[in-house]
């Protein structure tokens, strides 16, 4: 039996093990195998065995071959070790089994130690549709903390949620990044004829909320998705159908697109285009390179269509223009589509995806996944070695090594 089947098995059992690796570079790396890790060596995979079923469905039937139970780190490559630290946890901090409260728009205040997030804007369990708005709130990742310190042998505490209270001007949000200058930047989908929109909002009472952006040239966009601040200053963001494949947006009048906005001036320009459903963003610390991901795979009312794009797609950044130039993928996810993307100061790459996160190295080799089981559509650091998983249903807290890139603009 190999050094890495054995991992593997004991990793399944949740057995605390020294054992040795051996690594891609051929050399033994130690480590201590602890419960909830599960490696898998894709050596051993490259040809299934007879005990294991090719999969037929992407969005309902997951790669775990070490038939570990989730939540738990599981790890194709070396790296990912670096990612996770000597002593990874991954704790439930949030739930509520009817309502999808943690669904996209993660925004860590660093200020209150807190962590801002909407609920799903018109699908699953999310509560909203054309008639009714969805919801921002916060939880406080300082009681998630003392409360995880008084744990004993479990994973699992509940934080309550505090909802915002926001303007009529903020309508399905579905992005958010920040704090910009203390305050939190949303993006929202809008609804039936209230236009999508950026805006600033005060975290602190009451909230108020000031649109930057609502049209194209006196056109409405489609639904805007998500958003991040470039090292510039500038404001990229996504755009897409899906307000209207969730039956809360009228029909699409403009192709799904990345736009550029400077607050400073009011210009905003198209700098990327020939997507199907651009969707999550990200740029590494320098803003030389940006990340895309494409949900095209995902298709709301249409169903899923699983020869669509599930793909993640970098880009160079013009430094001039900051039009995106040398599109190249990245990764195919192979479990649901990769959505909200982060990237860490090493220059990993982070995206929800069907049954957990995802991370890639900049080379696009698949490192590890938080495994979760079920799907993940964002993310965010919550400063260094903390990370936060939005699930839906449930609101995960990993700890770990990494540290995510600065999200505030220019410094």
């Amino acid at each position: 039996m190999s050094k890495l089947r054995l991992l593997a098995i004991l990793a399944t059992v949740g057995v605390c093990q020294w054992a040795i690796v051996r690594a891609r570079t051929g050399r033994d790396l130690a480590i201590e195998l602890q419960s909830p890790q599960a490696f898998v060596d894709p050596r051993q995979f490259a040809v299934l065995d007879n005990h294991l079923e090719f999969r037929e469905d992407a969005f309902g039937t997951f790669f775990n071959p070490t038939n570990s139970t989730p939540p738990f780190f599981q790890i194709f490559d070396q790296s990912f070790l670096n990612v996770l630290g000597s002593n990874p946890a991954i704790y439930e901090i949030s739930s509520n089994d009817t309502f999808a409260f943690a669904h996209e728009a993660p925004i860590y205040v660093s200020d209150t130690d807190t962590v801002y997030f909407a609920s799903n804007d018109g699908g699953a369990l999310g509560m909203s549709d054309l008639d009714h708005n969805n919801q921002v709130g916060f939880i406080s990742l300082k009681d998630a903390e003392a409360k995880i310190s008084s744990l004993n042998g479990t994973f699992s505490v509940d934080v309550p949620v505090t909802v915002l209270h926001l303007p009529d001007s903020v309508q399905m949000t579905n992005g958010g990044t920040g704090p910009v200058n203390s305050s939190l930047l949303l993006i929202n989908s809008g609804r039936g004829p209230r236009p999508p929109n950026i805006v600033r909002v005060n975290p602190s009472s009451p909230q108020n909320a000031t649109v930057l952006l609502d049209n194209y040239y006196g056109r409405q966009f489609n639904s805007l998705n998500d958003i991040k601040v470039h090292p510039s200053g500038k404001l990229f963001f996504t755009d897409v159908v899906y307000g209207f494949l969730n039956h809360f947006r009228p029909q699409p009048l403009m192709p799904s697109q990345v736009y550029r906005f400077d607050p400073a001036t009011g210009a905003v320009r198209v700098v990327a285009d020939g997507f199907d459903k651009p969707n999550g963003i990200a740029f590494t610390a320098d803003g030389k390179t940006a990340y895309i991901a494409d949900t095209g795979a995902s298709g709301g009312f249409l169903g899923n269509n699983q020869t669509e794009p599930a793909t993640m797609y970098a880009f160079d950044v013009d430094p001039k223009s900051h039009a995106f130039k040398n599109r190249r993928v990245l990764a195919y996810v192979d479990a649901g589509v990769a959505d909200g993307v982060q990237v860490d100061t090493n220059g990993n790459v982070y995206s929800g995806c069907g049954d957990g996160v995802h991370v890639w190295n900049d080379q696009g080799d698949l490192l590890g996944k938080f495994f979760l089981g079920t799907t993940s559509a964002n993310l965010v650091f919550a400063g260094k070695g903390r990370l936060v998983i939005l699930a839906e249903t449930k609101v995960f807290l990993a700890k770990i090594a990494a540290e995510g890139v600065s999200l505030t603009g220019p410094n």
